[in-house]
């Protein structure tokens, strides 16, 4: 087999588990024009709007199926108190964001105006509770005005405000980064607090709440294990009666380091595979927090949720430090087709991902201009769309030689080659990653147990790794369909250019 063509058995007859939809999750903060400027533009703009909530921005997201939304932090969420943010608008208090940039914050977008977002949207609403500066009072309250019906001091209030039959609410996090700007909190300490609010945390009738226990910052494996010792061997029923459900973690992919994390746009190739090669690591991140999980819960039971991913860049210049806006290039891309293969892997362990953030703040799928009604759509929008088909789908194992492409990056190796793939209703999708910054690679898929029919096959490239979409150049980096894929005696054979990422589409035949 020539050099430059990469073997990848595919066993499209052996299925494994299945890919959650809830990976291909979002996360929205009040932070920067996330928020503001982003999904609520208030009822009196002359962007079109329902009850202020843009509905350009609602069309999109509904376009890739968006599964859920987490909200309203992040940092934010252990400052925020919810009842500031419900009743009359006109009523409700100003606070200061702290965390982000020290802005004033009105309270205009709230509970109600969330779950209506949610219910435009489609998607399911994972709200973060304050863990950090709240009360179990506060957060138990928030659940029964939310999710309770019959009679109660807060269902009255809920139905005062305008919403007579309760919400349905599944995902509830147990505050956010106990260890920094959630309470700057050890381990254990943080461990008693998850159990205190979780006790607290009720479901009310057909509402059963998944709690979700706020984890560890990168490879910090002995907070997990604090986690799940609370647990017990073999204290999964234990845990989904009364305690949590699922663990997090947060891992952001940055070039640089937290004081100069390198710039968005404007970086040479050495620094692109660095890039890479920190976010090939989220692989070894899930194996090492799952290997502790699986000590204390052999079969699984926990989930882990990894509610913070994605790339961090500084931000634009000329633009306010603490509102965390960023370009989105062919690199990001790269960065997410990259994360999704390996969580197809983990797709036994990890239950929800949710990338930071959606709107115009770190990896955002859509960016937003201030000052016009533009809306532009990110090449890790793209991503996300054409990926859409794994949603809810059984994964298939693809395995790669010993020998396939890679280079070495900072001492380390890089695979660039990458592939995943998985079936659902009789289909096939196959999601291919070509890292290398310069040379082209073919990959031939080597099916076993099953054939396929027809294919359709879509690729998202550009000229340039620094490549982006703009106002006035919208569609600098976007899809379209790809020729590359011919058929071959045992398979497919696919032409993957250098830095491109693409999606092939088949019926089993």
């Amino acid at each position: 087999m020539p050099h430059n063509v990469v073997p990848a058995v595919v066993n499209v007859d052996l299925t494994g588990p299945r890919i959650n939809r809830h990976i291909y999750g979002h996360f929205a903060e009040h932070l920067g024009r996330c928020i503001y400027g982003g999904f609520y533009v208030g009822e009196d703009s002359d962007i079109p709007n329902e009850g202020g909530i843009r509905l350009d921005v609602v069309e999109a997201l509904r376009a890739l199926d968006i599964p859920n939304l987490r909200w309203p932090g992040g940092c934010f969420a252990d400052e925020y108190h919810w009842k500031d943010g419900i009743g009359p608008k006109a009523d409700r208090p100003v606070m200061v964001n702290t965390h982000w940039g020290g802005v004033e914050e009105n309270n205009h977008f709230g509970t109600h105006e969330f779950m209506a977002l949610c219910e435009l949207l489609g998607a399911e609403p994972y709200i973060a509770g304050n863990v950090g500066s709240g009360t179990v009072r506060e957060m138990s309250e928030w659940v029964e005005y939310l999710t309770r019906d019959g009679d109660s001091p807060m269902v009255r209030l809920r139905k005062a405000n305008g919403r007579e039959e309760p919400w349905k609410v599944k995902y509830w996090g147990l505050g956010n980064e106990a260890w920094g700007c959630g309470g700057n909190m050890t381990a254990e300490h943080y461990a008693n607090e998850a159990r205190r609010y979780a006790v607290y945390s009720r479901s009310y009738g057909d509402n059963k709440l998944y709690k979700i226990a706020a984890g560890a910052s990168d490879f910090d494996y002995h907070w997990t294990e604090t986690l799940m010792k609370q647990l017990g061997h073999l204290g999964c029923q234990r845990a989904n009666n009364s305690m949590y459900q699922a663990v997090s973690v947060h891992y952001y992919t940055i070039e640089g380091t937290w004081a100069d994390k390198g710039a968005a746009t404007e970086f040479d190739t050495d620094q692109y595979y660095t890039t890479m090669r920190k976010a090939a690591r989220v692989d070894e991140l899930l194996t090492g927090h799952a290997n502790v999980m699986d000590c204390y819960d052999p079969t699984g039971e926990i989930g882990i949720v990894l509610d913070e991913w994605g790339t961090w860049w500084n931000v634009e210049p000329g633009t306010n430090p603490g509102f965390l806006y960023q370009q989105n290039t062919m690199r990001d891309a790269l960065v997410a087709s990259l994360h999704f293969d390996v969580f197809h892997r983990h797709a036994d362990r990890l239950v929800m991902a949710n990338i930071a953030q959606t709107v115009n703040v770190l990896q955002a799928m859509i960016l937003t201009d201030p000052d016009s009604k533009a809306l532009v759509l990110t090449p890790t929008y793209h991503v996300f769309a054409m990926n859409k088909g794994h949603q809810d789908a059984d994964s298939l194992r693809v395995d790669l030689p010993e020998g396939a492409p890679g280079r070495d990056v900072d001492g380390e190796e890089l695979r660039t080659v990458s592939v995943s793939a998985s079936r659902k209703d009789g289909r096939v999708l196959f999601s291919l990653s070509n890292l290398d910054a310069e040379a082209a690679v073919e990959v031939e898929l080597d099916l076993r147990g099953g054939a396929v029919g027809e294919t359709a096959s879509r690729i998202l490239t550009a000229e340039a790794l620094g490549a982006h979409n703009t106002p006035e150049t919208p569609e600098a980096v976007a899809p379209r369909e790809h020729e590359g894929v011919t058929r071959t005696e045992r398979g497919l054979r696919v032409h993957l250019p250098a830095h491109s990422f693409v999606t092939v589409e088949a019926p089993l035949a």
